[in-house]
This record gives structure tokens, sequence and C-alpha cells, in this order.
């Protein structure tokens, strides 16, 4: 019998909701309860259950006995879940009393319950810690687990039950469920709370824990209808009481005591709805308080916006400005949050008053919502006005003061550029200069030219701001115009040095047009030849893969054609030098200073007679290696000669052998033991063939070595040498399978060899030629493999689809409609692969044809041994049938339900139809 596993923990500390749906892991079967623990559980878990059981009109006297043979457990649970659990086994041997303490348990597990180390021969056996395990488990889950007080539950649930109701008791502290209840004062403490007519709590002393134990026991007992379930000298005289018994006793006054919250929640919801209501006039306080304060305030501040007197000084100006962007920085925004403030509070207090139920707020004349908006729609116009009159006035002032402050501004800005413009037009840099060099001045200098002009608005400006000044008779009018002629005089200066400039950058620019003309044509004719060079080395150092002797050839060729070439380039490369001579030559006769750089290249004279050199040395190291990569090659090319003189005899012999395997099956000349001993002896010659493939294997080998991947000698490579191989293993290995597989359905089914020649003869004529690929996917890879070999395809590939089997079965007499014909591929093809093999249509027709035993016949020969009753017994079924047989129908045949037969008798008609895959008849 297999133990019903369960997980319980079993400890002081609080657990979650989940951990209270598994046992306590602290029932352990190899330790010992401690006696103390042990005896207060006994009576405490006794007289839980009796106090369950009355209800039923019993009771028990001993746990561990009473609950031995599962009945009571039985009762106890329909008892206390108001459910109906199984029916009982009446019988009184050990394993009625088994199977009714696993229906217990079973049912203890549907309720979410995982049990661990409690089994039901522990119970059986009256194993006390186990019984004692069991009903602490049923009490979790029944009278704890159900518990809920402020979201917490079952054992943290009741504590804090425990904790609220004594709370106000003095003397009495509730932290746990074993010494916090030692002196009794807890319990008075419970009962008083709900029941202070039954207890005077006063009277109490904490020095008394027996006496104070035994009042709550007797007060619980008589009015409260809990009965005793625990001892005071128990409890008093141990150090720390079993927390099980304490909480299960204390659970029975949570149930008790579940009707007197009504009261407290009907407290509870009458000082929300004052809590509210407070709430509500608090909030319709602050709203008045805060409209006050904000309309005094804007009746204060409007004749403050409103007083347009205005100053003499811009000083004056500016602090009134000053004033104002103080009222918007400083005080303003306090007053914009209170007015957002007051409608956010007005918002919500009329939603707190309409789900309240309560009649919308009206506040006092002239402080609604609306005359708040108002005035402060009042108070920004004001404001704006004032605003706008301030920055009037400052612009009127500021006129003067800006047009003196733009004259200064302005001639800085034209005196800090011009400054050391007049040196800068005098220097002489560009005698020395190279054409590039001059060329750049000349370019600056036409910057600086157009640069020049663009200031002359700048001056005029100036010129036309003087005189605007003079004519508002500005004080300090004499400094102005000193500054406006000094720089109307260096502006005339600035012009006649730029021309002059012009003039002498024109006549230096023409001497060097003719050398650099020359430099022009030498960087033409030295980039192109230079490139080719490059183009060259790297075609000399390139690397090379090839795969064939015609491969190198081709690059031994192009390489002639490239040598053949290199007199005309010497000559290029004189040509091209000749040009830096003539430069050179120009430059000493004029005396003209060049730089030593071309302007438009970075390549020189000597750098590409360099580079020539180092063409000339590469040419022969190309020969050498062309030369070392042809004897390479001639050597790849007889390996791919000889692997291929391998492959092309192996490759046919593979075909030839797959054909004849194929002949041999479907030959319906000789017998099926001739047949076997045929593909026999073709396996024996196929293994002994091995020998070929390992030494092709060898030529592969070597020539992956050598980097060799193709091979035009041959149709084949290695992996379809390695595939077909296999397949021909596969082949004849499933061959010879289906023809021991025939002969073992001729000797079980007595079908002669013309029956099976018939059949053989019948699917041949339908095994019509299909690509396989339309069937399946491994046929498919067959398909391909033999087509890469022979280069032909299969003429059958023994097997049949739908259509060519219904043929087939028509052909043979068969009247098929269409639920028949479904009947019957569920029994050829129950894969449902749309093929009908040979060995499945064999199958097939030795069931249509042969005489097989059914479901009917054995019961038939059943009723027989049983002398016509509808059960059998053991003792019949050992004197009629073998040891070996019977012994196995005795393990196998379920026990016979019904008042007419005798105990252990068997139901030997499921028995009959389990054999055979139906129903019960």
């Amino acid at each position: 019998m297999t133990t019903i596993e369960t997980q319980v923990q079993y400890h002081s500390t609080y657990m979650t909701t989940e951990e209270y749906m598994t046992q306590e892991e602290d029932w352990d079967r190899d330790l010992l309860l401690d006696p103390a623990w042990e005896k207060q559980q006994r009576k405490t878990f006794t007289a839980w259950c009796n106090s369950h059981l009355r209800k039923a009109g019993t009771q028990i006297e001993n746990i561990e006995e009473d609950f031995r043979n599962g009945l009571k457990l039985m009762l106890l649970l329909e008892v206390i879940s108001g459910e109906r659990l199984p029916k009982p086994d009446k019988g009184k041997m050990r394993f009625h009393k088994i199977a009714n303490v696993n229906k217990a348990l079973d049912f203890i597990c549907s309720k979410g319950v995982k049990l661990v180390s409690i089994g039901a021969e522990e119970i059986v056996d009256g194993n006390v810690k186990m019984t004692l395990g069991m009903i602490w488990t049923i009490i979790l889950r029944f009278a704890i687990q159900d518990i809920s007080v402020e979201e917490t539950s079952a054992k943290e649930g009741l504590l804090l039950w425990c904790q609220r109701k004594t709370a106000p008791y003095r003397n009495v502290n509730v932290q746990n469920f074993h010494i916090s209840w030692k002196d009794g004062l807890a319990l008075c403490a419970l009962i008083h709370r709900h029941r202070p007519d039954l207890i005077d709590y006063s009277k109490l002393r904490k020095d008394d824990p027996i006496g104070n134990l035994n009042i709550a026991f007797e007060v619980a007992e008589k009015f409260l209808d809990i009965p005793r379930m625990l001892d005071a000298e128990d409890i008093v005289n141990t150090p720390k009481p079993d927390e099980k018994a304490i909480m299960t006793y204390v659970s029975c006054f949570y149930h008790a005591f579940a009707g007197a919250e009504q009261a407290e929640t009907a407290a509870n919801r009458i000082c929300k709805v004052l809590a509210v209501n407070q709430e509500n006039e608090k909030l319709m306080e602050e709203y008045e308080k805060l409209a006050s304060e904000l309309l005094e305030w804007i009746r204060r501040t409007i004749p403050w916006l409103e007083n347009r007197v205005a100053e003499q000084t811009m000083n004056a100006m500016q602090q009134k400005l000053e004033d104002f962007r103080d009222y918007r920085r400083v005080h303003k925004p306090p007053k914009v949050q209170e007015k957002c403030q007051l409608e956010i509070n007005f918002n919500t207090l009329q939603t707190k008053l309409r789900l309240s139920n309560r009649p919308a707020f009206m506040p006092s004349e002239g402080k609604m919502v609306s005359d708040i908006a108002n005035a402060w729609k009042g108070l920004e116009q004001v404001e704006k006005g004032f605003e706008e009159w301030l920055l009037t006035e400052i612009r009127r002032l500021e006129r003067l003061d800006h047009l003196a402050e733009k004259f200064k501004q302005k001639c800085s800005l034209h005196e800090s550029w011009t400054a050391g413009k007049e040196e800068l037009l005098s220097q002489k840099d560009y005698e020395s200069a190279s054409l590039m060099e001059i060329r750049a001045l000349m370019r600056k200098h036409e910057a600086f030219e157009s640069d020049l002009a663009a200031h002359q608005d700048r001056v005029e400006q100036i010129a036309a701001i003087a005189q605007e000044l003079n004519e508002l008779d500005y004080f300090d009018a004499a400094t102005i115009n000193a500054r406006c002629q000094g720089i109307c005089d260096q502006w005339d200066s600035l012009g006649t040095l730029t021309q002059k400039r012009r003039e002498s950058l024109e006549r230096v620019e023409k001497l060097w047009e003719t050398i650099d003309q020359l430099y022009l044509e030498f960087a033409k004719r030295a980039a192109p030849f230079n490139n080719w060079m490059d183009g060259a080395i790297e075609d000399l150092q390139d690397m090379f893969i090839v795969h064939s002797i015609e491969e190198i050839q081709s690059l031994i060729t192009a390489h002639d054609q490239f040598k053949a070439t290199l007199p005309e380039a010497d000559k290029e490369r004189m040509a091209t030098i000749g040009i830096q001579n003539e430069i050179v030559k120009i430059a000493q006769t004029y005396g003209i200073k060049l730089s030593g750089e071309n302007p438009y290249t970075v390549l020189s004279a000597q750098g590409i007679g360099n580079k020539w050199e180092a063409v000339k040395q590469l040419v022969p190291l190309r020969d050498q290696m062309l030369q070392e990569e042809v004897a390479r090659q001639q050597a790849n090319e007889r390996l791919r000669r000889q692997f291929a003189a391998q492959a092309n005899i192996i490759g046919p012999w593979i075909q030839t052998k797959m054909e004849e395997i194929s002949h041999v099956s479907v030959d319906i000349a000789g017998s099926l033991e001739e047949q076997m001993s045929n593909l026999k002896q073709y396996e024996q010659n196929i293994i002994n063939y091995k020998s070929n493939i390992d030494k092709l294997e060898g030529d592969h080998q070597l020539s992956q070595e050598g980097l060799i991947f193709d091979n035009k000698h041959t149709n084949y490579s290695m992996e379809h040498i390695r595939v077909g191989w296999e397949h021909l293993l596969t082949t004849i290995a499933r061959t010879i399978n289906e023809v021991e597989n025939q002969i073992l359905t001729r000797d079980a089914k007595g079908i002669s060899q013309e029956q099976l020649n018939e059949f053989r003869a019948s699917f041949n004529h339908f095994d019509r030629v299909r690509p396989p690929f339309l069937r399946d996917l491994f046929f498919y890879h067959c398909y391909i493999l033999s087509t890469y070999i022979t280069q032909s395809p299969q003429k059958r590939n023994g097997m049949m689809d739908p259509d060519d089997f219904r043929a087939c079965l028509i052909s043979m007499g068969y009247d098929l409609g269409e639920v028949e014909f479904a009947r019957i591929m569920t029994l050829v093809d129950p894969n449902n692969t749309s093929v009908v093999t040979f060995q499945a249509f064999i199958d097939f027709m030795t069931r249509e044809t042969a005489e097989t035993d059914t479901a009917e016949q054995v019961m038939a020969s059943f009723k027989i041994l049983a002398s016509d009753k509808m059960y059998i017994t053991v003792d019949e079924l050992r004197r009629e049938l073998p040891p070996e047989q019977a012994e196995y129908c005795i393990s196998r045949m379920t026990k016979y339900i019904g008042s007419d037969a005798p105990p252990g008798a068997l139901d030997y008609i499921s028995f009959s139809s389990a054999l055979y895959g139906e129903s019960d008849l």
C-alpha cells in the first residue's frame, strides 16, 4: 500500500496561509513527542474530536485506538466538512481498515493539504505520533485555516485576534500560543471581552494560574459549549505548554465569539461616517478662510497697480519696474498657488460630499469660485495695463542713452577691426613666396577687399549716428565728432594701401605660372605610372589559390604577358623624370627659390625610381612561385584519378546490390526460407565488401589533406558513397526483418505459401512507380541517393498509397464503402503516413482470413471453469490453470462487485475484455 505523503510545518514561528495548507515537518516518524506535550495533545485532540462526533451521536475514548478502523475518522471528516465521503469498507480485516483510512486521507488531500510521512498503515497500527499529527492536520485545515483578521489568516490571524481582544487587559501580553497562556489571564480576558457577565476580571490574580485556568475552563464548558480540553495542572507544570493544544482550544473561542464581531463592525461603520463628516466640515472651513484672505489681498493690490504717476529720472523708473518684478516673482506666485489650491479643495469637497450622499457645499455670498475668478481676472487686467505703461516710459528715457552707447559700440568694433590692417597691407611677403602661396595671398587679398567693402556700411552708420546726436544736441557732441573724423581719415588710407598691394601680387604671380605648368605636367604623368607600378607590385605579391593545372597555366600566361610590357614602361619612366629635370633647370636659370615639393602631387622622381627597382626584383620571385604551384597541382591530379577509379567501381556495385535485394524481396517463385537464405548470403557479401569502402575513405582523406574539393573524373563524392553504403546496410537488414515477420505471420496464422504468394502478387501488381518524395521525407532521401548512384529511379518502392490499396482490395473481392475503407486504413496505417507497406498488407489479409480468438470466446471459456457463475474464485483458477497462468490471472483480475459472491471473488468478464482492448461487455 502506497504511503500518502504530506508536508506540515510544526514550529512556533508564524506561517502564511499557503504554509498552513501543508502539514508540519516535525511529525517525523523516527522521533518521539515530549511526554507532557503528548499528554496535552491526547486530551485536547480527543475533546475536540468528541465535540464534533457528539453531533453524530458517538465519541472516542482512546484517540490512537478508536481511529484504527477508519470508520470514526471518516465520520469526523463528514461532520466537520459537511460533505459525504466514499462508502467505507465493512470488513474487519487489516486491508479493509487501511482502505477506510486511505479514503479519509485522500479526502484531506483533496482539500489542498499535502501529507508527508503519514500513511494509512501507521494509523491502523495505532501509531500515537502519526495519529496526533493527522488530527492536528485536520484541525489546521477545518478549524484554523479559515480564520481571517485584517488580511491575515490561519495562525497569524488567530494570534492577531487574540492580541486585539486582550490588548486593554492588565497583565496580558499574548505573543505566542504556549507561555503567554500559562497564567490563565489571557483566556479569562477573551471571555470577559465578549461576555463580561460571566467573569469578574478585576478579582483575578496573576499569581493564581491554576485558579484562573479552571475558572476559564469551567465557564467555557458551562456557558459557551466549549468542552474542557486541557488540565490546568498540566499547563502550569509544563515549562512550555504544547502549542498545538493551546491553538486548538483557543480556536474554539474564536468560533464561539464570531457573532460578537457584528457590534464592533457597526461601531466602526459609525466612526467611519463621523470621520468623513468631520473631514468635510474642516474642508468647508478652510475654503471660507482661504477665499476671504485671497479676496482681501486682491482688493489691496489693485489701487497700487492703478497708480500711473511718471518719474523724472531713469533710475526712478527702473526702481518702479523692479518693484513690479518683485510683485510678480515674490508676492503673486503664492497667491496663484492659493487660488489653485482653493479650486482643488472646492472640487475635492464636492466630490467627497457626492460620494458620501451629502448635499453639495454652498459657500458664503461673494465667495463662490466664480466670484474669486472674476476678481482675479480684474486684477490681471489692471496688472497688464500697469506693465505696458512702465515699459513705454522706460523706452522713452532709454532712447538718448541708447544712441550714445550704440555710437561707442560701433566705433569700438570698427577700430578693433582696422587695428593692424595698415601694417599688413604694407608687407612684401610675396617676394619669397611660391606660386601656390602667391595665389593664396591673392585670394586672401580679394577676401580682404570684400571685407573692406562690407565694412563701408558700418562707417556710414557711425557718421549717421553722430549726425543724429548732434541734431539732438547731445551734451558730449565734441567728443563724438572728433572720434568720427578719425575713423573717416583712416578709412581713406586703407583704400589706397589695398590698391597698391593688388598690383604687386599680380606682377609676381605671372613669374610662377611657367614653373607651375611644368609641375602640373609632371603630376599628370607620374600619377598613372605610379599607379601602374603599385598594381604590378600588388599582382606580383598576390597570393593565389588554384585547384587545377588549367588554372595555374592561366596564371603563368598572364605573367608572361606582364613581362612583355616592361620595356614600354621603362620608356614612360624616363620621360616623367625628364620633366622634373626641366623644372630644376628653369629655377637655376632665373634664380627662383623652389619650395622643394610639387604642389600637385606627393610623388617625386626619386620615389618613382625606387619603386621601379622593386618591380624588377619581384618578377623572378613570381616565376619561382608559379613553377612550384604547377608541381603541386600535378600531384593533386594524380589523387583525383586514383579516387575516381575506385568510386566508379563501388558506386555501381552498391546500386546493383540494391536492385538484387529488391528483386529477392518481391520474388514469389521460392519459399520464404529460400528468400531468407538468399538475403543472408547478400548480407555476408556486403559485409565482406567493407574493405573497399575503407580504402576509398583513405584516398578521400588524402584528397582533403591536399585541399581537393572537386573531381571531374567521377560523379560520385565520398558523401554519396557513404550514404549509399549506409542505405544498402539498412535495406538488407530491413528486408531480412520483413521476411522474418512474414515467416512468423505464416506460422502463427496457419497461412500457406500459396496464399502468401498470392498476396505478394496482388501487392506487386498495385505497387506502382511514384516519386517517393510524394509520400515521406525518409523515402525521398533514399530516392535521391539511389538517383545519384544509378542515375535512374527504382522500379518499385515496396508500398502502396491509399488509392492503390483500395484498388487492390476491390480486385480481391472486397465491397468497400467510405466508412469501411476508413476503418481498414486505421488498421494498416495507424500512424497516418498515407502508405501501406507489404507487412501491414500481410497482417491485414491474415487477420481477415485466419481464425482468431475473441473476447467472447475467452469469456465463455472462463464461464466453463467457473461452473456458469458470473465470477470465479482463486481456488478455481489455481485448480484449472497451470500455476504461471493462474497467478497471472489472479494478479490482474479486479474484485467482483456483487452480493452473491464470496469474499475474494474475481471479475473474469472485465479481464477478458481488457485482453482485447475492449470495454466491459
